[in-house]
């Protein structure tokens, strides 16, 4: 198993580091461009969500992310060091009362983008699997 982590403090301007993060892994690993673009999104959403939600923007706290090359699948880890939350029950923002609202829609995203996503340790830790070159 091929295996990259790396930390950052919790300040939204360091998701350009993990945007540089995800495009080493592409050239890496060879990550198709179709695949690409939904691990972009996918992660940098996931990672501004434990900076800003996790983390609530303390930039004595880090995200922790780290990236598992394991036969045909490719899966981010994103660890933040906050409260966790109650991830199975969100609301949803296809609903009609939450369609207007400005935010909400990143784990629903996340959920579309990724092939596989789970929550781990009350909601700290975010793993978004992809599978590559099928």
């Amino acid at each position: 198993m091929n295996s990259i982590k790396i930390e950052i403090p919790s300040l939204t301007e360091n998701i350009r580091i993990i945007e540089s993060f995800i495009d080493n892994a592409k050239d890496t690993y060879n990550i198709d461009d179709d695949i690409y673009g939904n691990i972009m999104i996918a992660v940098t959403e996931s990672v501004n969500n434990a900076i800003k939600h996790g983390n609530d923007l303390q930039n004595n706290k880090n995200v922790l992310i780290s990236l598992h090359l394991e036969h045909n699948i490719i899966t981010f880890i994103i660890q933040d060091q906050g409260n966790g939350f109650d991830y199975d029950n969100l609301p949803d923002p296809t609903s009609p009362e939450n369609l207007d609202k400005p935010g909400g829609r990143g784990i629903f995203l996340m959920k579309h983008l990724a092939d596989e996503v789970r929550f781990k340790d009350e909601g700290r830790i975010v793993e978004l699997s992809f599978y590559v070159n099928k």
